[in-house]
């Protein structure tokens, strides 16, 4: 079949990928402009425009689907257009220039997380399952009806990175098969719809005042990007892996233990056992080498039972 791909990152690639190896033929690859990243803060290109590059596939990067992107998919005349995780939305005139339409890979038992971030908002309100929706696109926001639907379960120590690499996965086997088998359509139950809003820089600040369980979620869903973060003498600390230890009582974000097998912070209710964790600029390090890093107060402060974690304490 003749296509033209639309994706940005990761996800989307692996689904390139798996439609090449089908044997099916990218007429376009539409992809965001290269975005400024690392260190130095220089344009990188997309993981979607390095598998088409070394693919040898058309490539534009537009900043948004205008007339002349409109034009370019018309010129490439495809049977489909396939979209995961571009970026931009579609705009009616893109719709239904392909024969078949536009057909979306979305990372999310749809109607519910419809939107930009369906991975994370699953681990933050504790879902058990998620999956894969291959739907045929239309003027809303993942409204359109479904053409195949798979679910997967969401282990109890999943963070967005496992997750988002499981339904990948997932994701570039069920668009081979869509396009192979071509279902028929299903509307959705809007009844059960759910929207994933785009993360906020702010949702990654914990606050110690919640339960200990929102919180371990908070730092699977932020993992490994941006980090679930909290904050020790005014300096930046992310959580990078922690489990729930029930009973525990004390002022939210005061350090109970401080132990190489982890360090116990108090929540809201119950406590929290952190066994890994990040400073800024530096690597991720298990509880007991972090804490080596303290000893005798280097930088003014330490992690010894008492103290507080969390903005303004110290």
């Amino acid at each position: 079949m003749k296509l033209v791909f639309a994706g940005t990152p990761e996800f989307a690639a692996i689904a390139l990928a798996a439609l090449l190896d089908a044997g099916h033929e990218i007429a376009l690859v539409l992809t965001q402009p290269d975005r400024a990243a690392g260190r130095g803060l220089k344009p990188q290109p997309s993981a979607v425009k390095l598998l088409a590059q070394a693919r040898g596939l058309s490539i534009q990067q537009p900043t948004a689907l205008d007339g002349a992107v409109v034009a370019a998919v018309s010129a490439a005349r495809p049977d489909a257009m396939i979209v995961a995780a571009y970026g931009l939305i579609v705009p009616p005139a893109l719709l239904d220039l392909p024969a078949r339409g536009c057909v979306n890979v979305h990372a999310s038992l749809l109607p519910r997380w419809r939107g930009a971030a369906p991975i994370q908002r699953a681990l933050l309100a504790g879902d058990t399952r998620t999956g894969i929706t291959i739907m045929q696109m239309d003027a809303g926001l993942d409204t359109g009806p479904m053409l195949l639907q798979e679910a997967l379960t969401i282990a109890a120590d999943e963070t967005a990175g496992t997750l988002h690499d499981k339904l990948a996965a997932l994701g570039a086997r069920l668009i081979v098969r869509a396009l192979a088998t071509q279902p028929e359509p299903q509307p959705q139950d809007g009844s059960g719809a759910t929207y994933a809003r785009k993360l906020r820089k702010d949702e990654a600040e914990i606050d110690w005042r919640r339960p200990a369980e929102e919180i371990e979620r908070q730092v699977r869903a932020f993992d490994p990007v941006p980090g679930a973060q909290t904050r020790l003498a005014g300096s930046v600390v992310k959580i990078r892996h922690a489990r729930v230890e029930p009973g525990t009582a004390d002022v939210p974000g005061t350090v109970c233990a401080s132990e190489p097998a982890g360090i116990l912070v108090a929540c809201g209710r119950d406590g929290l056992r952190v066994t890994e964790l990040q400073r800024a600029g530096g690597r991720r390090l298990a509880a007991g080498e972090f804490l080596a890093g303290f000893r005798g107060g280097a930088g003014g402060f330490t992690l010894a039972p008492g103290s507080r974690l969390g903005s303004g304490n110290g």
